[in-house]
């Protein structure tokens, strides 16, 4: 017989719960493919100095969610199933999968705090020596000065945080975007470090907040999916 009384809302609310789990999966998809797709970063990850190639950690991170997102999606269809058939079986199995991704987003969440600055750090390196080697003589031999105007442009800025990179704008006109050299524009410019901590902290903060409301999601529905298999092996001896 199926479950009556408290049990049967307890139902009913992890049904709307894994719904809801299910479209927050849905949305982390959709923002991991919109942040592996978006042109700033694809712009800038996707130079090559020479031989080298920029830093592809973040590029990692966005597979990760894709991953994740996907499991998500499926994980919720279990459980919302699970929840309607009162199946003791996919609600254990939501359950034990529950615990996994909880476990993983904390391990992932320890290390992206951990390691929260090395992205921006490792781009900043690659664009000082791109730099560098814009300035220097053999630059018409290499890419330097390809790779520095990409991150120029892109990112709407010019030279590293020193004194060479703040007097750019004014002796070195064709590395930097075109605008009227005065000045307001000279005081007010931004350099390409600034505009790097920008751009990667503003998109790990977005992917934060996403993993904390998730974690939440994911704790009430452990204690719910528990609730409701021993109500439903509580009715079954009735």
């Amino acid at each position: 017989m199926g479950v009556e009384g408290c049990t049967k809302c307890i139902k009913y609310l992890l049904f709307v719960f894994n719904f809801i789990f299910w479209l927050a999966g849905g949305i982390i998809l959709g923002v991991a493919l919109w942040l592996r797709h978006d042109s700033q970063t694809t712009n800038i990850l996707y130079l090559q100095l020479g031989d080298k190639q920029a830093p592809n950690t973040f590029y990692v991170g966005i597979y990760i969610l894709i991953a994740v997102g996907a499991v998500m999606m499926f994980v919720g269809f279990l459980g919302c199933y699970g929840a309607i058939q009162e199946s003791q079986c996919l609600l254990g199995t939501f359950f034990t999968c529950l615990v996994i991704l909880f476990a993983c987003e904390v391990a992932a969440g320890i290390w992206g705090f951990v390691n929260k600055d090395q992205i921006a750090k490792d781009v900043k390196q690659f664009y000082d020596q791109a730099f560098q080697q814009a300035l220097m003589a053999e630059s018409e031999t290499n890419n330097g000065k390809a790779v520095v105007k990409t991150f120029h442009e892109t990112l709407d800025c010019c030279g590293p945080d020193n004194a060479i990179g703040a007097i750019t704008p004014l002796w070195r006109d064709d590395l930097c975007p075109k605008k009227d050299i005065n000045v307001k524009n000279f005081m007010e410019s931004s350099n390409c470090h600034k505009k790097i901590d920008e751009l990667f902290s503003g998109k790990l903060y977005l992917i934060g907040i996403a993993a904390i409301v998730v974690a939440v999601i994911m704790i009430f529905e452990m204690i719910l999916s528990m609730v409701l298999c021993c109500g439903i092996r509580n009715s079954s001896v009735y």
